[in-house]
């Protein structure tokens, strides 16, 4: 038979427990680092892409061997130290958490030794310019930190390391783009697929500490500001679909070309690139540089700046800068440089949706442009609830919550046709390479307990 809940008696089990206390101060201590090291990552990544910026504005042509040259040293260090850094971080967090992976392997996807190299690497990615960006290495930043904290916690605690490198990549897109929901929704969406009852109240910790740190260090602010949409009437309804559209199949093509890409499939370039990676990187690195040259620095970065100017009507993006960041973002994966494309893709669906505003009218372009920010990472991760809610909280955009979510779910339904999701391909083909190494010793639990301290 239910009873009602014993207050005095649960309060008195709650305040005896010392040890009880002690792991969730713990875990709050690991949080708050979680958004610290977010926050560094942060403003060191913006400060090594001013210094490019200089260089570039100074000296145009002396990143055509600037770029090239710290591409391949980043590859290099990258694969010499750090393999479980390359790419964007999400598959190496969803690759950790499957059930399937020897617990002696978890390293090789989530710790603080990797959290200390993709923070370095990352660094330096921006400051060659690459069109990379620093939300999907925030993701593994701030797993790497929150998994830590399992060793420190008594051996009866029910946070175990499942829900630690949920709660720490949920506050990473949070701290990141400064959007809580969307760390939750992550969270579920692309990494859990549930929110455990156990686990949800960690997650939230989680994202609460380490938004607060960001908002802290950055101040409350929407990512691109405040846009104005007016009224949506049926005008908006064949712009918006050709949006969809245009996102869905866009964002399908990026995703099955980045899979083949990082995937290893049978082609002579891949080859090339299995044999020099080092030479390839360099290559791909010059071309980078050539195609930022050729769009007036358009391609360069994240794209982010670019964004807040087309939001703000201060300017235009033609469709072939946007096909040229598609191509620079692609060719900075496939170096396989630490780095994501969240942010790339966020600036690309805004080509595509300020593209088709151009031929639907000025009054609608502030909503189109969001609305294909939405689409296009909506195809690309299908994650289209994680897409629409990132968008809506960047822009204050909540008068546009219907028109978002109807585009980033035909976007991602449009792609499904087209590409198998991108992070869940990625992280079997490192589960794969994982299970191809042979699992190092456990050791003893007194050796292990005494390595932990």
């Amino acid at each position: 038979m239910n009873r009602e809940p014993d207050i005095l008696e649960n309060l008195r089990t709650e305040l005896s427990n010392g040890r009880i206390w002690l792991d969730r101060a713990i875990v709050l201590g690991y949080a708050v680092a979680a958004g610290l090291f977010v926050v560094g990552f942060t403003i060191a990544a913006e400060w090594a892409f001013g210094m490019f910026e200089w260089l570039y504005h100074r000296h145009p042509w002396a990143i055509l061997l600037s770029t090239p040259a710290l591409t391949a040293a980043i590859v290099w260090a990258t694969r010499r130290w750090f393999p479980g850094a390359a790419g964007s971080g999400i598959p190496q967090i969803k690759a950790a958490l499957h059930p399937e992976l020897h617990p002696a392997h978890l390293g090789l996807f989530a710790s603080l030794r990797l959290t200390i190299a993709k923070i370095l690497l990352g660094t330096a990615g921006f400051a060659a310019g690459l069109s990379i960006g620093r939300e999907g290495p925030s993701v593994q930043i701030a797993a790497g930190v929150m998994q830590h904290a399992r060793r420190w916690l008594s051996p009866r605690s029910t946070t175990d390391t499942r829900a630690l490198l949920v709660a720490g990549g949920a506050a990473g897109i949070a701290a990141a783009f400064n959007a809580p929901l969307a760390g939750v929704v992550f969270a579920i969406e692309e990494l859990s697929g549930r929110l455990e009852a156990r686990a949800s109240g960690i997650i939230i910790t989680a994202i609460v500490l380490a938004g607060l740190v960001a908002i802290s260090a950055f101040g409350n602010l929407s990512y691109f500001g405040i846009i104005r949409v007016p009224s949506l009437g049926w005008q908006a309804l064949g712009p918006g679909l050709l949006v969809a559209a245009a996102c869905g199949v866009a964002g399908g093509l990026f995703a099955r070309l980045m899979i083949a890409s990082l995937t290893g499939a049978p082609e002579r370039l891949n080859r090339w690139r299995a044999r020099w990676p080092v030479r390839f990187a360099a290559a791909g690195g010059l071309a980078v540089a050539v195609l930022g040259l050729a769009t007036g620095g358009a391609t360069f970065g994240a794209g982010s700046d670019m964004v807040k100017q087309l939001l703000a009507g201060h300017d235009e993006l033609s469709p072939l800068h946007t096909l040229l960041k598609f191509i620079a973002t692609w060719l900075t994966a496939w170096c396989g440089v630490p780095g994501g494309i969240f942010a790339p893709s966020l600036s690309i669906g805004a080509g595509l949706g300020d593209g088709i505003a151009q031929l639907a009218g000025p009054e609608l372009r502030p909503a189109l442009i969001a609305m294909g920010m939405a689409g296009f990472l909506a195809a690309v991760t299908q994650a289209p609830l994680t897409a629409f809610i990132i968008v809506m909280e960047m822009i204050d955009g909540h008068a546009m919550v219907l028109s978002l979510m109807a585009c980033a779910m035909l976007a991602s339904l449009i792609s499904r046709m087209i590409s198998r999701p991108l992070y869940t391909a990625l992280a079997e083909h490192m589960l794969g390479g994982a299970a191809a190494q042979a699992p190092p010793p456990v050791p003893a639990p007194e050796q292990q307990a005494s390595s932990e301290r």
